[in-house]
C-alpha cells in the first residue's frame, strides 16, 4: 500500500456507553478524541445512548466545536442514579449491526466493554473490521452504580472482568490511560501488551495564572459520587484556617450529604457547591484557585487533574491507582495516604503556607508536566493503532 492510500482519511466509529451530555472522564475523553479526529480529516461517527427509549435517526451534534454524526441508541435510565443510561445488553448487537451496516467503518473504536463495545466488538469481528479499545473502567465505578448486597457485587465484578477479557481478546488493540492503569487490567483480567495512551489535553484552552493569590482557595473538579471522597477533602478543610475556601465544580448523588458535611463541620460558609457549569466557568474556577485537591481512590488518569495542571495548580493528590503518575511529590505537589485526612490537610497546608517562591516553582512544574500529555501525541497514536501501524513506547 502507498504511503497516500494508507493515510487517507479514515471513517472512524466509537462506541461509547457514556457520552454528550454526560459529565464524566471517559465521556470527555471520548467527546476530544472525536473533535480531533475530525479536525484532521476523518469521518467520525459515534454510538452511543439516547436520552429517553426512542428510535433516533443518526444526526450531526455539534462536539467540542466540530460536527459529527451521532447515532443514538434506545436506553433506560438506572433509576437510582442521576444521569446514567444504558442500552438493553441483549438488543446491543442489534444496533452494532444497524450502525455497521449503515457506515462500515475502517475501524470501530470501544470506550468500555460493557454494553455498547461489547456488541460492536462483537459484530465487527464478524465482518473483518478491526476494533481498538479503549478501557477507563474501574471496579469502584461499577460498584457505584448498583444497589446489590456485598455477595452479589462480588459475582458481578467477576463475570464482569470475565466479559471484559473475551471482548478485548478480539480487539487489535487495547488501550488505557496510563502505564499503571495498563498493568492494573494485564493483572485483573490476564491480557497483555495493553498499550498506555494519555487521554490527552488541549492545553491552549486553559490559562494559568502565575502571579501570587490573594485567596487561599482549594478547588475539586469532578462528579460528587462516592469514589471520588469529596468528604475527605471537606473534613481536611476544616482542620486548615478559617479564610481557607473550597470550590467544589461538579454534580452528583452524594451533593446533599457533602452539604450536610459542610454544616456539620460548621465550614458551610467557607465551600462553594457550583454544581454542572459551563467550560468558560470550569476554566475559570482552576485560574483563580490556589491548589487543585482529588481524594479518589478510582482515577484511571484523571482528565480534571491534567486541566488542573495546565491551568499552573499544584495538586494534591491520593497516592492511589494512576494519579501519582501525574503528581510527583514535592515538585507539582504531593501525595498523600489515600483516606488519611490528617495527611491531606497536612499537604494542603503545606502548599497553601508555600513561599512565593516555592509555590512559583510548583505552578511550573505542573505546566512542564502536563505538556507530556497533549493532545496531538495522543491523536497521532490512536491514528496509527487504527491504522495498523506499530507505535511508539
Amino acid at each position: 500500500m502507498s504511503e497516500t492510500a494508507n493515510h487517507r482519511p479514515l471513517t472512524v466509529l466509537l462506541g461509547c456507553d457514556t457520552f454528550a451530555p454526560n459529565i464524566n472522564g471517559a465521556a470527555r475523553f471520548a467527546e476530544r478524541l472525536a473533535a480531533g479526529l475530525v479536525q484532521r480529516g476523518h469521518e467520525v461517527h459515534v454510538s452511543a445512548p439516547n436520552e429517553r427509549y426512542r428510535r433516533q435517526k443518526p444526526g450531526v451534534e455539534r462536539v467540542e466545536g466540530e460536527d459529527l454524526v451521532v447515532h443514538r441508541l434506545p436506553a433506560v435510565s438506572l433509576p437510582w442514579h442521576e444521569w446514567l443510561r444504558f442500552v438493553w445488553p441483549w438488543r446491543s448487537r442489534h444496533y452494532a449491526r444497524r450502525v455497521l451496516d449503515a457506515i462500515d467503518p475502517d475501524v470501530v473504536h470501544i470506550q468500555s466493554h460493557i454494553v455498547i463495545g461489547r456488541g460492536l466488538t462483537r459484530e465487527a469481528r464478524k465482518r473483518g473490521i478491526p476494533v481498538v479499545a479503549t478501557n477507563h473502567t474501574m471496579a469502584e465505578n461499577i460498584l457505584d452504580s448498583t444497589r446489590l448486597p456485598a455477595w452479589a457485587n462480588r459475582i458481578l465484578l467477576r463475570e464482569a472482568w470475565a466479559d471484559a477479557k473475551r471482548t478485548f481478546d478480539m480487539c487489535a488493540a487495547v488501550t488505557t490511560p496510563t502505564r499503571k492503569a495498563a498493568d492494573f487490567l494485564e493483572e485483573t483480567i490476564d491480557v497483555s501488551g495493553v498499550v498506555p495512551i494519555s487521554c490527552g489535553i488541549d492545553m491552549s484552552q486553559y490559562t494559568a495564572d502565575l502571579s501570587p493569590r490573594s485567596e487561599k482557595t482549594i478547588v475539586f473538579v469532578g462528579r460528587l459520587t462516592s469514589e471520588k471522597r469529596v468528604e475527605d477533602i471537606l473534613r481536611a478543610a476544616a482542620r486548615l484556617d478559617d479564610d481557607v475556601i473550597v470550590e467544589l465544580v461538579g454534580d452528583g448523588d452524594q451533593r446533599p450529604g457533602l452539604e450536610a458535611l459542610a454544616d456539620e463541620l460548621g465550614i458551610r460558609d467557607r465551600v462553594v457547591f457550583h454544581g454542572h457549569t459551563s467550560d468558560e466557568e470550569l476554566r475559570a474556577a482552576l485560574t483563580r484557585a490556589s491548589v487543585f485537591a482529588i481524594a479518589s481512590i478510582a482515577e484511571l488518569q484523571s482528565i480534571a487533574t491534567m486541566e488542573a495542571m495546565a491551568s499552573g495548580l499544584p495538586v494534591v493528590a491520593a497516592d492511589a491507582v494512576a494519579l501519582p503518575h501525574l503528581v510527583n511529590d514535592g515538585e507539582n505537589g504531593y501525595l498523600f495516604a489515600p483516606e488519611n485526612v490528617d495527611e491531606l490537610a497536612a499537604r494542603l497546608s503545606d502548599v497553601l503556607g508555600a513561599s512565593r517562591e516555592r509555590y512559583g516553582q510548583m505552578q511550573r512544574a505542573s505546566l512542564a508536566l502536563v505538556s507530556a500529555h497533549d493532545i496531538t501525541r495522543t491523536l497521532d497514536t490512536f491514528e496509527a493503532l487504527y491504522r495498523g501501524e506499530s507505535v511508539p513506547a
